[in-house]
């Protein structure tokens, strides 16, 4: 077995994995089966380095997204993404590696700030936030290289940019609209 084989063999228990330094720490509703610790001992290193890699390989950052909620997401939103996440390489896997969509252009967050505000949401930051963050169960209709369409519910299909994205709002907002 390799490293994603033991990821996705220890993820299918629904224990999450981070990584804090050369440590990797679990999180599970009950005590893990001796077989999955065995696992996660032999292959630490592998694992390790897998998961700290930042490879730009869409299949290890779904691994990676797989491991473990990121913090400052609704645990609801990042179930969404993982489902979104299985279902777009099918569709679009290959045209968006050859488009040159990144891991980050897909899965990316906003890093959260030292300190946040107890509201705060790394999906507040539209403008770094990932396409299959925003998919939430709708699929992707067309991809070019900067931009996709997502099918939308009775109406046009939403454009998401993977470039000069709003961070404000809609086009015309300013911090001046607010004094």
């Amino acid at each position: 077995m390799n490293a994603a084989q033991i990821i996705e063999e220890i993820t299918s228990f629904g224990i999450q994995i981070r990584t804090e330094g050369n440590d990797l720490l679990i999180k599970a509703e009950a005590k893990p089966p001796a077989s999955v610790l065995k696992l996660l001992s032999n292959y630490k290193a592998d694992i390790l380095t897998l998961l700290q890699s930042g490879s730009g390989r869409l299949d290890h950052a779904l691994l990676r997204l797989e491991c473990a909620c990121p913090d400052y997401v609704d645990e609801g939103r990042w179930q969404w993404c993982i489902s979104d996440a299985r279902r777009f390489p099918r569709s679009w896997g290959s045209q968006a590696v050859a488009l040159g969509w990144t891991a980050k252009d897909l899965f990316g967050l906003h890093d959260p700030p030292a300190n946040p505000h107890p509201s705060y949401s790394r999906l507040s930051r539209y403008d770094q936030t990932g396409l299959l963050w925003l998919l939430e169960g709708r699929p992707v209709v067309a991809l070019t290289a900067t931009t996709a369409a997502i099918e939308s519910l009775g109406g046009p299909s939403i454009k998401y940019r993977k470039y000069h994205k709003p961070a404000l709002g809609s086009v015309g907002d300013s911090l001046e609209d607010f004094v």
